[in-house]
């Protein structure tokens, strides 16, 4: 699945940070990396028994996925729930791209809680 977010952090402690996250939720970061650009590549794999914990770890890095990505992980997370015999082992695939933006840009703009 391949998913787009944004974020305000700073992209080597957001690279470290999500890293970390996944590990912990039994998840296995394949590649990882961040470019002159601000822009976070991660790859990474997971049993779908943990999609919840994943969307959540995701969330609580302060990723703002795109709505897509909310969408899809979503879809997931209730198909799995509704058919944990059948697919809570089998692993899920994760192309995540982040667009990180400096603090005092995002700063500027009021926060509206809409999308």
């Amino acid at each position: 699945m391949q998913m787009k977010a944004v974020s305000t952090d700073e992209p080597s402690r957001l690279v470290q940070s999500l890293t970390g996250a996944i590990l912990d939720c039994g998840g296995w970061v394949l590649s990882r990396g961040a470019n002159d650009t601000g822009a976070i590549n991660m790859l990474f794999e997971f049993e779908r028994q943990a999609c919840v914990e994943i969307y959540s770890v995701l969330i609580a890095a302060g990723l703002e996925l795109s709505p897509n990505g909310h969408m899809r992980f979503t879809e997931l997370c209730q198909c799995t729930r509704s058919q944990q015999r059948n697919c809570g082992g089998e692993i899920a695939s994760v192309d995540l791209e982040v667009q990180t933006y400096p603090a005092e840009i995002v700063g500027t703009v009021p926060c509206t809680g809409q999308m």
